[in-house]
């Protein structure tokens, strides 16, 4: 009886403690993962420290820019995507603004993978250097914006920019008064060729005497150049001009001579409010946290992603306030025809400018396709560089 008796006061100390173990645990504050927890200014966990909500080591975080984000257009909504990491999550990042596309750019790629675990590069033009830092650097991974190469620690991305692009047309179709539109291009690459033609077919949807003529700067960001395009165009009389560039400087042109503009990559009212129009912007930030978040998590994977309109990478930015009532309705009922998959940017049929037919009528160019463009549709005067 003695050692039975030991042995049920053992089995109930047991029992005991296993009931205060697990109120101890009911009681304790549960870790919150949302973004919208992230700790404060004063809380914040500095850059490869461990994060005091998810208990996991926070990643190093590097940008390269080929312009700086002062810009008003590309680098400057790529710059406010970092903020985003950096509130969601608490970090500091590493950015190098200015990067010109070439050696340099591989230099400083190799230099950033020394002290970093993810780095963004945000132009095309970084790509070879990109894949050849990469491949050096296995464990860092990786991120191009607007490339088409991938190894397994290399990803890339890019918006559809041919969908805002399109819906610009359109309101440039209804506008011009003349006939005559104008496109400033930065570099004959296809993101900037697919988003031309885009916009060229959208406005001759409208308007099929319409005329889209191209000047390329063969700049990114280069304000004096990029102006002078536009005035190049202004001086042959279009009376709509569109610019596929990081600064406002054409719009602004465009705006000395009463002529409506469109700018690109971000809300660019503010610099020719009087006759803005519209055009695309991009939105990289919720991309950009998930692609920390799936770092940190330990989940990231080499993909090509391209965010829409449904995905809200890209957009069209509010109308300029003298823009007509019915070519806003216009627009926006484009808007919610391609969100609902009604309206194919590129439905047959299209020509090519030597009249040459690469969609025929009931098909429609499927993403692959449209990423290797590298013709201009009929109706656009101008030719692309070989």
């Amino acid at each position: 009886m003695k050692n039975v008796s030991k042995k049920i006061a053992a089995v109930a100390l047991s029992l005991m403690m296993l009931f205060i173990a697990a109120c101890s645990q009911a009681s304790a504050p549960a870790a919150s993962t949302s973004p919208s927890s992230s700790p404060s200014p004063s809380e914040e966990a500095g850059v490869g420290e461990a994060s005091p909500e998810a208990g996991k080591e926070l990643p190093k975080v590097a940008f390269v820019y080929i312009g700086v984000p002062g810009d008003g257009g590309w680098t400057y909504e790529h710059d406010k995507g970092r903020q985003m990491v950096e509130d969601t999550f608490g970090i500091k990042a590493t950015v190098v603004e200015n990067v010109p596309e070439g050696p340099d750019a591989e230099r400083v790629f190799e230099e950033l993978a020394r002290e970093n675990d993810i780095i963004f590069g945000t132009s095309f033009g970084y790509m070879d250097a990109m894949v050849n830092v990469a491949g050096k650097y296995p464990d860092v991974k990786f991120m191009h914006a607007t490339g088409y190469k991938t190894l397994p620690n290399l990803a890339t991305y890019q918006g559809k920019g041919y969908q805002p692009g399109y819906l610009a047309g359109l309101a440039a179709g209804k506008l011009t008064k003349n006939n005559k539109i104008g496109y400033v291009g930065a570099f004959p690459i296809p993101e900037v060729i697919y988003t031309i033609n885009a916009f060229t077919l959208a406005a001759q949807s409208v308007n099929p005497d319409v005329e889209v003529s191209v000047i390329w700067s063969n700049t990114w960001f280069d304000p004096a150049t990029e102006r002078q395009a536009a005035i190049t165009l202004l001086d042959q009389g279009v009376d709509v001009l569109a610019n596929y560039q990081d600064s406002p400087a054409g719009i602004q042109a465009a705006q000395e001579r009463g002529v409506w503009g469109m700018g690109n990559d971000s809300d660019m009212n503010r610099y020719a409010p009087e006759t803005y129009v519209t055009n695309p912007v991009l939105n990289w930030g919720p991309y950009y946290v998930e692609v920390i978040q799936d770092l940190i998590d330990g989940v990231w994977e080499s993909h090509s992603y391209y965010g829409g309109l449904k995905e809200s990478m890209v957009d069209l930015a509010p109308f300029g306030k003298n823009v007509p009532q019915e070519v806003q309705e216009l627009v926006n009922s484009a808007k919610t025809d391609i969100l609902e998959e009604k309206l194919q940017v590129f439905a047959g049929p299209v020509y090519d400018q030597a009249g040459e037919l690469k969609v025929a009528e009931g098909d429609y160019l499927k993403q692959e396709d449209i990423l290797m463009m590298d013709y201009f549709v009929k109706g656009i005067k101008g030719t692309i560089p070989k």
